[in-house]
């Protein structure tokens, strides 16, 4: 398999620092709440978030960047060592450091200090830049990208430059590649929106109608900014791509909760580093969408060091490469799910060729709780189990079927015959399966037991099965034979 195609990130740093405790009573002397037992955590922010995001891929990364001699320029040094290949310009002032006071996973208050900015280039910048196979500009306002603007615009004619703005900073250099504003960040750019519908004022029909505030947006910044492409992120609603035509919207796989803090720097890295690979922007930016998501679901920037090495990326043509909410994002979910008391509920299967069976068994199996997170077979497993044939539907479409229920909350894969370390990880309330089982077949009753679960039988369609639809879709028409009871999925 080809490897990641290295990446210069080019930017302004910035240091994060996150408060983190529980709110349970306000404060005797105001009327403000009371942090208790708070947790410090301090990450890079800004372009070197970006930097470690992209790293954590298994990319090669140069990062470019202004750092001083103050406190927090020697801390992001120390965060960066072994992570990324450090290139340092001049920083006038201190580094910019924003503090962030969270109570049970929500921000309160946010501190913002250090008003360091980059002073000028210099020749081993330069020649990061000239050198690169593809370049990602975070721009935060801070004068990096100014200072390198010239060598960033030369890139541009002949190499993907993929631009991050910034309300504070400038317009992405002509010829970049594509230009990855936020909605409000679009909205900003392109200046004083037309006239809304006659009827409605301009203020309330753009509040109306995001999508189509985004496309024109889009649109206008595509020719004011000379680039090929803008690609306007709207969180969890994915993210619309304008190339000139019709624009192209690319929804989020799902919507993912918890702390969105650099999302949009997970969304830029992974689609410069596509675009770098040679990667068409349509099929950038769906990657791209679906990170971003998957770190939200993860846990945000909170986990960016804390990951071990990044696992081998997949080929392409993989068949076990699924397009899902991970199993962090599931775990995430559970763990919401108990801290409101709930009762988590969890079912399992190869769902091949997914029918009404299953479809009324995974509807009864919600109702018993507060949440259903369905454990799937992947590709291998199901070969294991069911011979070569199978599954007809490889993990990436049933996974997709299977989301798309609404009785469903979350969707694992599983690569093991039976679901049993999947399940100790998780720790369910009630493991569901259809009547046709008996509580002897199942080998995870006693495991579900020992942490005080259940299994829990519930009816199930007779004469549904995959096994059989296969079956019937292989004879010819008319060689069908009479209904038999169906087989064990």
């Amino acid at each position: 398999m080809k490897p990641p195609t290295p990446l210069l990130v080019v930017g302004d740093t910035l240091l994060d620092r996150d408060i983190s405790g529980h709110a349970e009573r306000l404060a005797p002397d105001a009327p403000v709440p009371v942090v208790g037992h708070p947790e410090r955590r301090t990450r890079p922010g800004g372009a070197a978030l970006a930097a470690c995001l992209g790293a954590a891929d298994g990319r090669e990364i140069t990062l470019v960047t202004a750092l001083g001699d103050d406190e927090a320029s020697h801390e992001v040094r120390a965060l960066l060592k072994d992570r990324v290949r450090l290139v340092e310009i001049p920083l006038d002032g201190t580094l910019a450091c924003k503090t962030r006071l969270m109570a049970d996973g929500r921000p309160m208050l946010r501190l913002d200090d250090g008003d360091g900015r980059a002073v000028h280039t210099t020749a081993e910048a330069e020649d990061a830049v000239a050198g690169a196979h593809g370049v990602l500009v975070a721009d935060y306002g801070r004068g990096t990208a100014d200072v390198l603007r010239d060598a960033l615009t030369r890139k541009a004619a002949h190499t993907p430059v993929v631009w991050d703005p910034h309300p504070a900073g400038g317009p992405p250099v002509p010829g970049t590649r594509l230009a990855t504003p936020a909605a409000s960040e679009a909205r900003h750019f392109a200046g004083p929106a037309a006239p809304g519908p006659a009827g409605h004022p301009d203020g309330r029909d753009r509040a109306r109608n995001a999508l189509r505030t985004a496309a024109s947006d889009a649109r206008r910044l595509l020719g004011a900014w000379d680039v090929t492409s803008v690609v306007v992120t709207l969180g969890e609603d994915g993210a619309l791509l304008c190339q000139g035509g019709t624009p192209l919207l690319v929804p989020a796989p799902w919507r993912a909760s918890g702390d969105c803090c650099g999302a949009g720097d997970r969304f830029a890295v992974t689609v410069a580093g596509r675009l770098a690979d040679g990667e068409l922007p349509e099929v950038a930016v769906r990657e791209a969408v679906e990170a971003a998501a998957r770190f939200v679901a993860d846990g945000g920037a909170h986990t960016v060091l804390h990951r071990g090495a990044p696992d081998e990326p997949a080929t392409p043509d993989d068949p076990d490469t699924t397009d899902r909410e991970p199993a962090g994002g599931a775990y995430a979910l559970v763990r919401r799910v108990r801290e409101n008391r709930g009762t988590v509920v969890a079912a399992g299967g190869c769902f091949d060729l997914l029918h009404a069976g299953h479809v009324e068994l995974l509807q009864a199996a919600r109702k018993v709780g507060d949440c259903l997170v369905v454990c799937v077979n992947s590709d291998a497993s199901v070969r294991r189990r069911k011979g070569d044939g199978r599954p007809v539907v490889t993990a990436v479409d049933r996974v997709k079927v299977l989301e798309a229920l609404d009785c469903v909350d979350a969707v694992v894969v599983f690569d093991e015959d039976t679901p049993e370390r999947l399940l100790a990880e998780l720790r369910p309330d009630v493991w569901a399966k259809g009547g046709d089982y008996a509580l002897s077949d199942l080998p995870e009753a006693t495991l579900l037991e020992s942490w005080g679960g259940q299994v829990v039988l519930l009816p199930y369609l007779d004469g549904r099965s995959s096994t059989r639809l296969v079956e019937r879709a292989s004879r010819a028409p008319g060689k069908e034979p009479r209904p038999a009871p169906s087989p064990r999925r």
